[in-house]
């Protein structure tokens, strides 16, 4: 944590400022380890406090031992200003894209004499590329997932909800070990698998219909993200076709991904293989991802991201063609940035469509 903040602090000098304000729940974790679902970091070229009300001190005290603590006992905003003015703090870095404007105002109101100055993605850039600690945790959040599918692919059968295949999904995690998910699971099945961001219906699965499986769940704090696409009974000539260019396009996306590329460049890959057969608009969404202590974070491999991708980004590749009325395929995984290529956190079958039922 304290090379963490070293790094925080490199950032300060380079903004010329001498103080940062931390909020987010995610930054605030991965600078002092604090696990509480409120709470602020202050943070100095010298110093590190974390402000926290009465239900959190003793949890404070236990997870951030390290860092000096400041009881907040009516407001945070109200306790900011008199404990800037203590610290000899004018001007304030904030997350300016964390705070809602209601906020920064009211908190700038509040302020005697300093100055608050919003800031983008300050700490995010930070939490980019992870440390071996963090990857340790990805790699095995990503394990319990990757078996529960496993497990949930002897469940998928005519008759059963879309909801209990979820429930399920979620049940297995945990009792492998996993926290709850950081979104609500996809079970999308038949017309409802068109639906990228689809979740679990009451909707009975039926023979021959697709079913887009997205679950990921959390492991110390950090997250999976994952999905596969299966059938239930025989596939028709049409369902084999698109899994097979969705396959094609992700194995696009894999290959070019390495350090050094830009987040634009994998995109490209991934989505001119699909174009090329007819599909362009049929693909709406980015290739994929980073994957940290959120679900979804820096870098996002889109079109118009120039991002360059170092090694120790842990991102998805996930392209899918969605077909109104008639279903979906998307194929996601997790890889790990490496020098000269990626490797796979995620392993489970996928070369060719999966029948259940």
């Amino acid at each position: 944590m304290n090379n963490r903040c070293d790094r925080l602090r490199e950032k300060l000098k380079q903004h010329h400022l001498k103080a940062v304000l931390v909020m987010r729940p995610e930054n605030r974790r991965y600078l002092s380890g604090f696990t509480g679902s409120s709470g602020a970091l202050i943070i100095t070229e010298k110093e590190k406090y974390i402000l926290a009300d009465f239900r959190y001190l003793t949890q404070v005290r236990s997870e951030c031992s390290d860092w000096q603590v400041v009881q907040v006992k009516e407001s945070l905003f109200s306790v900011l200003s008199e404990f800037l003015a203590e610290i000899k703090v004018n001007v304030l870095g904030c997350e300016g894209d964390f705070l809602t404007y209601r906020q920064f105002t009211d908190l700038q109101n509040k302020l005697a004499g300093q100055t608050l100055i919003p800031l983008s993605e300050f700490v995010e850039e930070l939490r980019e590329v992870k440390d071996a600690a963090e990857i340790i945790a990805l790699k095995k959040a990503a394990a319990i997932t990757t078996q529960a599918f496993d497990y949930i692919l002897n469940h998928l059968r005519v008759g059963k909800t879309e909801k209990e295949i979820s429930l399920a999904l979620e049940f297995f995690m945990r009792s492998a070990g996993g926290s709850a998910p950081g979104f609500e699971l996809i079970v999308a099945s038949g017309p409802n698998s068109a639906r990228p961001h689809g979740t679990a219906t009451e909707k009975p699965l039926n023979k021959g219909d697709l079913v887009v499986i997205d679950l990921g769940c959390g492991y110390n704090g950090y997250y999976a993200d994952f999905t596969r696409t299966v059938v239930l009974g025989e596939p028709t000539d049409r369902q084999r076709e698109i899994y097979q260019l969705v396959l094609k396009a992700q194995s696009a996306g894999l290959s070019a991904l390495k350090g050094g590329i830009r987040a634009r460049e994998v995109d490209k890959e991934v989505r001119q293989v699909i174009e090329a057969r007819g599909w362009g608009e049929n693909f709406g969404h980015s290739t994929g991802h980073g994957v940290g202590l959120a679900v979804h974070e820096n870098p996002a491999l889109a079109k118009d991201n120039e991002t360059i991708l170092k090694p120790g980004m842990v991102v998805t590749v996930e392209p899918g063609i969605y077909l109104p009325d008639w279903g979906g395929v998307r194929i996601e995984d997790m890889v790990l940035v490496e020098e000269e290529g990626c490797c796979l956190l995620t392993l489970a079958p996928k070369e060719s469509l999966i029948i259940c039922g």
